[in-house]
């Protein structure tokens, strides 16, 4: 027996292109003026979208809801950096962060950080978003609202979208291409491709896929060791992917988009901080001519890795600038707000008492 309309699960708008909106055999106009009250207005729900019939507003919301994500926790820390963990409707959680530049963290450049799956297959070592298992990917709508709800949390809108949260994004490719065409378009939200950039522990099929595709967004590539033997150990991926196929895939997606590849490279102490491993990073870097991301790591209870103290940090820095790479360090941000990727999320699962809602 068919559920009555008030039960059956309504579908997400944001999981539809504007042309594939159910919007009855009203006039043709309508569709932009629903599409200018979602991307633009970023509406939150069909009552106040009062340049549209009643009746029209009465049925898109008997139809589609536009918000299926409840925040169930709000950490910020002292450098501005905010955590939000959000609550899917049937119980599971997924994270975004938030991150200020850290000029002024009030006024300047705001990054989005989001999640793509719930969970992650892909259990590398030292990342907290596997321990619990992969539940699912995300749909698209629900990667495009963390955009909306993280901009209404803070007021203000976010200038950088970063797909490094939860899960690996290549691996929910339907989702992932829907999003970055909703974020994209210019009938929808009209981000320059290059202000979005997504992160893959290296999946080559997918990376060489991403690059055919039309839109130049970022790519960077978790790669956190610079040698086969302890890329796997690290990353199980690397077993089926090992780095001779990652490397010609990355050369393949900087030849095809004409832009400069990121490497993530979390320094675990003792593990791959060495001087050798500076100098095999180095070599990879140098013939990527990539821009190499060091990470100093942010401890996960459960997990044994330890952060290298700030002398090894240093001199790691140090021999990728003097051997001619272009090096950042990440700043210790958001630690004590589990900053981390599927770390706040794994707290409130081990936690036995009721998630605090916006926490500060």
């Amino acid at each position: 027996a068919r559920l009555p309309v008030q039960l059956a699960r309504k579908a997400h708008l944001l999981d539809q292109t504007p042309e594939e909106w159910e919007m009855g055999s009203g006039p043709a106009y309508r569709r932009a003026v629903l599409s200018r009250w979602v991307f633009e207005k970023r509406a939150v729900s069909f009552e106040e979208m009062t340049s549209l019939p009643l009746s029209l507003r009465a049925e898109l919301s008997d139809r589609y809801r536009l918000r299926s994500l409840r925040m169930v926790r709000r950490l910020q820390n002292a450098d501005g950096v905010q955590k939000l963990l959000w609550e899917l409707e049937e119980g599971d959680a997924v994270e975004s962060v938030l991150i200020p530049a850290e000029s002024d963290a009030s006024c300047g450049r705001l990054t989005l950080c989001l999640s793509s799956q719930v969970g992650c297959a892909h259990r590398c070592a030292f990342c907290a978003s596997g321990l619990l298992g992969f539940r699912r990917n995300l749909s698209t709508g629900e990667i495009v609202e963390q955009l909306l709800q993280s901009e209404e949390a803070v007021g203000r809108r976010v200038d950088n979208l970063v797909f490094m949260g939860m899960g690996e994004p290549l691996a929910n490719w339907d989702s992932l291409l829907g999003s970055l065409r909703l974020l994209t378009a210019p009938w929808g939200f009209a981000m320059s491709p290059r202000r979005i950039t997504v992160s893959t522990s290296g999946l080559v099929p997918e990376i060489r896929r991403l690059a055919e595709e039309p839109l130049s967004v970022g790519l960077a590539i978790s790669l956190h060791a610079a040698s086969d033997s302890l890329r796997s150990r690290l990353m199980p991926i690397n077993r089926k992917y090992p780095l001779a196929l990652l490397l010609d895939a990355c050369e393949e997606y900087s030849r095809r988009k004409r832009q400069r590849i990121t490497l993530e490279y979390i320094l675990l102490s003792g593990v791959n901080d060495s001087d050798e491993d500076a100098a095999r990073l180095g070599r990879i870097a140098r013939r990527l001519r990539a821009k190499v991301n060091l990470i100093p790591y942010n401890r996960v209870e459960s997990l044994p890795w330890e952060r290298p103290g700030p002398v090894r940090v240093n001199r790691f820095e140090s021999l990728l600038q003097r051997s001619g790479c272009l090096v950042t360090l990440r700043r210790r941000k958001g630690e004590e707000i589990f900053a981390a990727c599927g770390q706040l999320r794994l707290a409130a699962a081990q936690d036995s008492s009721p998630p605090m809602p916006a926490d500060r």
